[in-house]
């Protein structure tokens, strides 16, 4: 027997390995109503993400490699997309898909004090990138129910200075992409999709992510699929992809992959800035930029992840609509979620706002439901311009907030990811009947 068959011998045997470790700590135990817990996400996995992480850590090229090419490729062939650039977190791909933005080597770079139209009921992650890129936020308000402004409320609050969107699809659910792309196009300036929240969703059958000049993904472990941490940036522009990678590498001009050298064929016959002739094309840096690449440790699991990215989506879809119909019979007292018109949403989470002059308020109910082990969570930052993170900030605020205010004192939202089950379902049903009964004599 050679070497390479006793490798794959040891192998297959560590598979085995890992499938009965795996079988053990990671044991599946059976709901309990009222005792166990019901997150509103979590990871979705099997023995088959550890058998891959275990493979890429006997590799140990670490860094940016094989298996996030791999990735790349499946994320491209879904979204039907020419460049899926990896790095390190969601919140990353957010700053690097605006910071490239900035690049002096693109058509209508962005410069300090370019307006950005954003929500100002979202994550600060689609926001702070803004921030740290001198640029002025321009904050629209929301829609009740979708909770994403429409185009009609972006469009109203451009100006002159405007030069970028930067939106999220909220929750899953897709703002306007479409008809704010051929705005942007009109215009002349740029669409950012954040569609951390929205993997698989669709406008009139076309995938959210694949609207914007450049969109972005978050695998954290809440989101459709997970690499633990991780996020991915995306675009169909070459020039931008160029940009991408560059902001994402120490924002040098070089472009070659990583553990590969002189792509472009005359890596000792360059001159740039004030540098002399010759000087290494590798270590040449053309833009401030920042080390975000994600592992291939990180990569492997999204490899296995993107296997069961349908399933996934489906399980997502089913759960909300069940959630959706039992609310139905409730519209006295809540503002019920709602898809935008001609969308398909891959839902992130069911969102609920307690409607005024009810017998109770969003507070008391979300306690209910988490002292009966249902975890809720809030519309993440509520109104951004009301965190203390952007109180001595520059910013702009369009017309007025006043759902922004809405959501942030009156809304919520419970999971529907995989790991929720039709029996976990059934028991935050009897809570919420439960709750609605007792506030109701």
């Amino acid at each position: 027997m050679n070497e390479n068959e006793i490798l794959e011998n040891l192998k297959k045997e560590m598979e085995v390995l890992v499938e009965k470790i795996t079988s053990i700590m990671h044991v599946k135990t059976d709901f309990i109503p009222g005792v166990s817990n019901i997150p509103v996400n979590g990871r979705v996995f099997d023995s088959s993400e550890i058998k891959n992480l275990v493979s890429a850590s006997l590799e140990f090229w670490l860094t940016d490699g094989d298996y996030s090419e791999e990735f790349s490729r499946k994320m491209s062939k879904f979204l039907s997309m020419k460049h899926v650039r990896i790095v390190n977190s969601g919140s990353s791909a957010n700053l690097v898909a605006l910071s490239a933005l900035t690049n002096k080597k693109i058509k209508n770079f962005l410069v300090k004090g370019d307006e950005v139209i954003t929500s100002a009921v979202g994550f600060p992650t689609t926001v702070n990138p803004i921030f740290q890129n001198n640029l002025l936020p321009v904050f629209v308000d929301s829609v009740l129910g979708t909770y994403n402004p429409t185009a009609d409320m972006i469009i109203d609050a451009y100006t002159e200075k405007t030069k970028a969107i930067f939106l999220a699809h909220t929750l899953g659910n897709p703002f306007e992409a479409e008809k704010l792309r051929d705005f942007a196009e009109e215009k002349n300036i740029w669409l950012i999709e954040d569609n951390c929240d929205a993997l698989g969703s669709t406008i009139n059958n076309k995938k959210t992510g694949t609207f914007g000049h450049i969109s972005t993904l978050s695998f954290y472990p809440a989101h459709h699929i997970t690499m633990g941490e991780g996020g991915a940036v995306i675009t169909n522009s070459n020039t931008l992809k160029l940009s991408i990678d560059s902001f994402r590498d120490w924002g040098r001009d070089c472009w070659c992959k990583s553990g590969h050298d002189n792509t472009c064929n005359k890596r000792f016959d360059w001159q740039l800035g004030e540098l002399p002739y010759g000087y290494d094309h590798k270590f040449t840096y053309s833009n401030i930029g920042y080390n975000l690449k994600a592992t291939d440790l990180q990569a492997s699991i999204g490899v296995v992840q993107m296997d069961k990215l349908k399933n996934f989506i489906d399980k997502r879809k089913n759960n909300w609509m069940k959630i959706n119909n039992f609310m139905e019979k409730y519209e006295d007292y809540f503002i019920r979620h709602k898809p935008m018109e001609n969308s398909d949403p891959s839902w992130f989470g069911y969102a609920i706002t307690v409607k005024e002059n009810q017998y109770f308020n969003r507070d008391e109910l979300v306690n209910f439901l988490n002292e009966n082990r249902i975890a809720t969570r809030l519309m993440f930052g509520g109104n951004l311009v009301k965190q203390p993170a952007y109180k001595e900030q520059e910013f702009r605020i369009h017309k007025n907030l006043i759902n922004a205010d809405i959501v942030m004192n009156s809304t919520f939202w419970i999971g529907v990811y995989p790991g929720i089950n039709d029996e976990m379902l059934e028991y935050i049903f009897e809570r919420f009947e439960e709750f609605i009964k007792s506030k109701s004599k």
